[in-house]
């Protein structure tokens, strides 16, 4: 029996290529969105979509204050977790 990580990405591929075929841009873009989340003894920040992160605090606000500059500068929003990893506040600095 296949695992269902690899059902997910048949899934994706099958969705995908129905899109394409419709004519949709199917093509990832790359968001600059930044999580903090909670990491070893402390927190970190993580660019969305990245396995490694951009940067590790001791504090939640500290981490959050980074998370801030960055999603400025890129228009992007931040993504607070809490410490059990769920989403406690998500904040925009977007255009839109």
């Amino acid at each position: 029996m296949p695992n269902q990580n690899a059902i997910i990405k048949n899934i994706q591929q099958l969705i995908e290529a129905i899109l394409k075929a419709l004519g949709h841009d199917v093509a990832k873009k790359r968001t600059w969105h930044q999580h903090v989340v909670p990491y070893q003894n402390g927190w970190a920040v993580r660019r969305e979509g990245n396995e490694r992160i951009t940067s590790k605090h001791r504090k939640q606000s500290t981490a959050i204050n980074k998370a801030k500059r960055l999603a400025k500068r890129y228009k992007a929003d931040v993504v607070i977790h809490r410490e059990s990893g769920g989403i406690r506040d998500r904040i925009s600095y977007r255009d839109d």
